[in-house]
């Protein structure tokens, strides 16, 4: 039979793994992890374009930590 009725797709044989407790939870804890690790480089990556949109909104003068160091203000 070069091809295969769609009869015998129906009722092909299902297949079956069998996989001890240990290598399921072992399995799962690592999808678990890999989901984590993935989560934290996504926070990492929003934390740093809202900074730099943080300050593209509020851009630093050109001499306000020096005025911050002497107490003084920008015009004297």
């Amino acid at each position: 039979m070069l091809y295969p009725s769609l009869f015998d797709s129906f009722f092909a044989p299902t297949r079956v793994i069998v996989v001890s407790e240990e290598r399921l939870q072992a399995a799962e804890r690592q999808a678990k992890q890999e989901q984590l690790e993935a989560l934290d480089n996504r926070i990492d990556q929003l934390t740093q374009y809202r900074t730099s949109l943080y300050k593209q909104m509020n851009p630093v003068k050109a001499g306000a930590d020096l005025d911050a160091m002497d107490g003084g203000t920008h015009d004297g």
